[in-house]
């Protein structure tokens, strides 16, 4: 009865498994715009010791595009219920969940529904985009509302304009440029409804209720998520751990993977 909700998953989700099959299983997430293929650098770190799963959210990658329902994902708890799914699906235990940006806060709400998730590596994590009082997001609402408005009017003029930004690293436009066609081959429909669920979102409540052992990693010079925000984030996880990489720009799988590679591995072993 099991066999077709497995095929089901890895189908819906582009489900890769790889690795070492001994080994424990880190799941890898990625963030808006992005495929599995974020993690193309960091995953030869983990193969000889891990098993590595990568997948990707549906509406992004290589997902099946029929399952994406706007209802399910018009709130991060629908990606959160297809991680549980997938982890229930492949039978996995003693799973790292390491997730990207907004996946970190999926990842923090999957924890919380399934005890096959043992541990907690959150990279680039933002509970809340926009400044509310004393909390520092980043962005007023005023400077999400306009980005959420340029997204819609030229999803692709915005992709060209946002993903150097959202990198860094303006010495090396490569990193950018490679942000630039994941965000282009994400369904515009898909990236709209994706980008208001990450940038409206506020998790800020979720993070006091995670209870297994968690690594926060800090990229230097994030726009997206500052460092601000990943001390709030490590404050507000009881017993986390922050580290803060050298390496600059929202995505450290692209701009340092050796280093987030080194940090994660550190942590975990």
């Amino acid at each position: 009865m099991d066999a077709p909700e497995v095929i089901d998953v890895r189908h819906r989700n582009n489900v890769r498994v790889m690795g070492n099959p001994l080994g424990r299983t880190v799941l890898f997430a990625h963030g808006f715009g992005c495929s599995q293929e974020t993690w193309r650098a960091v995953v030869p770190y983990f193969l000889a010791d891990y098993r590595v799963v990568l997948f990707d959210h549906v509406g992004s990658g290589a997902s099946d595009l029929s399952a994406y329902d706007p209802a399910k994902y018009d709130s991060l708890r629908g990606y959160a219920a297809d991680i549980v799914e997938l982890v229930d699906a492949l039978d996995l235990s003693d799973v790292v969940f390491i997730g990207h940006s907004v996946s970190a806060m999926m990842g923090v709400l999957a924890s919380a529904q399934t005890s096959r998730i043992s541990q907690l590596v959150l990279v680039g994590p933002s509970p809340r985009y926009v400044n509310d009082g004393d909390y520092v997001g980043g962005f007023e609402q005023a400077d999400i509302d306009s980005m959420l408005d340029s997204l819609d009017s030229n999803y692709l003029g915005w992709s060209a304009v946002m993903a150097p930004v959202i990198t860094g690293n303006p010495d090396r436009p490569e990193i950018g440029e490679t942000l630039t066609a994941s965000f282009c081959s994400t369904d515009p429909v898909v990236a709209r409804q994706f980008a208001r669920v990450t940038f409206l979102s506020d998790n800020r409540s979720d993070l006091g209720e995670v209870t297994v052992p968690t690594l926060v990693v800090q990229a230097s010079h994030d726009v997206i998520a500052p460092t601000a925000v990943g001390a709030y984030v490590h404050e507000h996880i009881p017993g986390s751990v922050l580290v803060t990489l050298q390496s600059s720009g929202h995505l450290p799988a692209l701009s340092g993977p050796n280093e987030l590679s080194d940090a994660i591995l550190g942590y975990l072993r």
